[in-house]
């Protein structure tokens, strides 16, 4: 059986990590999506809202699950049980970054394989950041999260936003 993780922070899920998801999903038996609750960060979603909008748009896949982790990737892999991370890459500049940490995690965990996937050509502009940014612009969004999460996206940036005018 193969079991593989797929971690991020998904602040919010994209189409791009929806394609990783589902591309990925038909590659492994079990695939788990891990949400990562990084101190080093200031979301825009908490950890909860990150971990339901997944649930939502991946309650099709069967064979998706998701949870929540804090630290280490490798670490995360090995509590899961998993032989494979798999990682997505929209660009050559996140091939550098990514083959390091593959490399980093093999030696951590060599039971551990990394499984890099290309993002799809019509995502690969696409970022979390992006969408955030265009969103607190008041920009149109329905091209870059599926639809439940347009609404979760606009309804924080107005609370965010009230609460920066304060």
């Amino acid at each position: 059986m193969i079991r593989a993780i797929y971690p991020g922070s998904f602040d919010p899920v994209t189409f791009g990590h929806m394609d990783i998801i589902q591309r990925s999903a038909k590659l492994v038996d079990e695939l788990i999506v891990g949400v990562l609750n990084n101190r080093a960060k200031s979301p825009s979603f908490t950890i909860d809202e990150r971990v339901e909008m997944l649930r939502e748009v991946t309650s099709a896949i069967p064979n998706v699950e998701i949870t929540a982790f804090q630290g280490l990737s490798v670490d995360f892999a090995r509590d899961c049980k998993a032989n494979v991370m798999v990682r997505g890459l929209r660009a050559v500049t996140d091939f550098d970054y990514e083959l390091q940490l593959a490399q980093t995690n093999k030696i951590m965990c060599p039971q551990v394989d990394t499984m890099f996937l290309t993002t799809s050509l019509e995502y690969a502009y696409l970022s979390s950041t992006t969408v955030r940014e265009v969103a607190a612009y008041g920009g149109d969004i329905t091209r870059f999260v599926p639809s439940v999460v347009v609404e979760k996206v606009k309804t924080k940036m107005q609370k965010l936003e009230k609460e920066n005018a304060i």
